[in-house]
C-alpha cells in the first residue's frame, strides 16, 4: 500500500514537472516572438505609401471585438491560450489572401507569417487539451474583416493598411492576454 502511494506521488510529480517543461516555451520564447512579429508588422507600414481615409467606414462595418478579449481575460489559462491561438490562426488566414496590391516587402510578410505560425505552435503546445474550443464570434469577426474591408475594397492597398492596423491591435491585445499568465506564474 505504501509503495502504491509512493508510486502515485512520484507519477504526479513527474507529470506536473513535464507539463511545466512543455510550457517553458512561454517563459523563454513568447516575448521574443511577440517583439519580432510586432517589429515586422511595423516595417510593413514603413513600406506603405497610402493615405488611409477609410478608418471611419471600417469602424462601423467591423468593430473591434473588445468584449471578446474582456471575456477571455476572465477565463482560465487554457482558455486564454486557446483564444490567443485562434486569433493568431485567424491572422495567418487573413494574410494568406491576395495582398499583392499592398506595398509590403514580400520577405517581411513571409517572415511575419513564419513567426506568427511558430508562436501559434508554441502556445498550442502549452494547451493540455489540444482540441481547444474555437470562438465563433471571433471567427465571424475575421470573416467580416475579410469580406467588408478587403473584398469590398478590391484588396486595395488602403484596405490592407486598415487590416494591418487591426492585426496590430489584435496582436497587442493577445500579447497582453498571454502576458497576464506569465506574470502570475
Amino acid at each position: 500500500m505504501l509503495n502504491r502511494i509512493l508510486f502515485v506521488c512520484l507519477f504526479l510529480g513527474l507529470y506536473s514537472g513535464s507539463s511545466a517543461l512543455r510550457c517553458r516555451w512561454m517563459d523563454q520564447k513568447f516575448k521574443q516572438y511577440s517583439e519580432n512579429y510586432l517589429e515586422l508588422l511595423q516595417m510593413m507600414v514603413n513600406n506603405t505609401n497610402t493615405n488611409s481615409t477609410e478608418d471611419a467606414g471600417m469602424d462601423e462595418t467591423v468593430a473591434f471585438p473588445y468584449d471578446l478579449y474582456s471575456q477571455a481575460s476572465k477565463a482560465t489559462a487554457e482558455v486564454k491560450l486557446g483564444f490567443t491561438v485562434q486569433v493568431l490562426e485567424e491572422i495567418v488566414g487573413l494574410l494568406e489572401q491576395d495582398h499583392s496590391s499592398a506595398s509590403w516587402d514580400e520577405r517581411n510578410v513571409d517572415d511575419f507569417l513564419n513567426i506568427v505560425t511558430q508562436q501559434t505552435d508554441g502556445l498550442h503546445s502549452c494547451i493540455a487539451s489540444h482540441g481547444h474550443k474555437k470562438n465563433k464570434k471571433m471567427h465571424m469577426y475575421f470573416k467580416r474583416l475579410s469580406r467588408h474591408v478587403l473584398e469590398q475594397n478590391g484588396h486595395s492597398a488602403e484596405a490592407w493598411e486598415l487590416v494591418r492596423k487591426e492585426i496590430q491591435s489584435h496582436l497587442m491585445r493577445a500579447d497582453l492576454l498571454v502576458s497576464s499568465l506569465l506574470t502570475t506564474n
